[in-house]
């Protein structure tokens, strides 16, 4: 009895566990499956479609775009995280996945999360120095200062979610190998353990007030300021002009926060009231559905991008 205790101590790290989907939704899952992935091919087809005319188009070399840019490379690494194995589990049955394979897994999804939230926050930026310094605007955001605040984002990303991978690892596990859940994340690994995971709630906790508290506070300030700059200015068509400029840039912060907030809230208050399928439904779509409507946003309120999009199309259909 020792014996077979202490192997499941030290060994079930090595087994595979199961991701079961969406618990009380399994009958659906083939169907559920197909609006997912026709969200992931639309994310990966149209985020690449914009990094491919940003990276080519010089009139779009401007710092708005290359966060853009950068938006439209955490939106794919985001979906393609997840979205491959959901559709296997939805599709095939294929829930089975390694102890290091879900860490991974683990790891990457919540260091691209904290990536885009920082992202969001140096578009938000971005919006503040051109609408209330405009004629020092390409002074402050140099290609430079970008490519820092670039390389600060992903470092601050990393150094926070890099010791998700200690937490886990430094659990006890002894026998519970059934993931309720598409993918992996930290709280559904760290509840497969027998022990207490206090320290990993705590320093989720940390996570969060850190990096997406913070984030959005800043975005609030940095619009505080903004809208403080615009109402300053006389012409109300002036006004409106400065404002349509953030017009998808506050969509896409809306579509990105509120539903974070919604599930924090939810877990938090919601107790047994709303279902657990409820949750992880809603999980699955947040891994796809943003990084899909990204594009579409900012391919209709962007005028530059839509303008180029309407080129390319006609050029296309003149070729034909």
């Amino acid at each position: 009895m020792t014996s077979s205790i202490s192997l499941n101590h030290t060994n079930l790290r090595d087994i595979w566990y199961t991701l079961i989907g969406i618990p009380g939704l399994e009958d659906a899952h083939i169907w559920l499956a197909i609006p997912i992935c026709s969200m992931y091919i639309v994310a990966v087809i149209g985020n690449m479609f914009l990094i491919m005319l940003i990276s080519t188009e010089r009139s779009l070399h401007e710092p708005m775009y290359i966060f853009l840019l950068m938006l439209a490379l955490a939106d794919i690494f985001l979906s393609t995280v997840t979205i491959p194995k959901v559709l296997a589990i939805f599709w095939f049955q294929a829930g089975g996945i390694s102890f290091a394979s879900c860490v991974s897994q683990m790891f990457f999804l919540h260091f691209i999360f904290v990536t885009e939230s920082g992202i969001l926050l140096s578009m938000a930026f971005d919006r503040y120095v051109a609408i209330c310094y405009p004629l020092r605007y390409t002074n402050i955001l140099t290609s430079s200062v970008i490519n820092r605040m670039g390389i600060a984002f992903v470092t601050r990303s990393f150094f926070i979610c890099f010791p998700l991978i200690f937490l886990v690892y430094r659990l006890t596990y002894c026998g519970r190998n059934i993931i309720r859940h598409s993918y992996c994340e930290h709280m559904g690994i760290a509840r497969l353990a027998c022990g207490s995971i206090k320290v990993n709630i705590y320093y989720g906790m940390v996570v969060a007030l850190f990096s997406i508290c913070l984030d959005v506070l800043l975005i609030i300030v940095s619009y505080v300021f903004i809208l403080r700059a615009v109402f300053r200015i006389p012409s109300w068509d002036a006004r409106l002009k400065a404002l349509s400029t953030c017009g998808s840039h506050v969509c896409v912060i809306l579509l990105f926060y509120m539903p974070v907030f919604f599930s924090s809230l939810a877990h938090r208050f919601g107790g047994h009231s709303i279902p657990l399928h409820v949750h992880i439904l809603l999980a699955n779509l947040y891994v796809v559905l943003l990084p899909s409507l990204n594009p579409i946003i900012y391919g209709v309120k962007t005028k530059q991008i839509k303008d180029r999009i309407v080129q390319v199309l006609y050029f296309n259909k003149a070729l034909c």
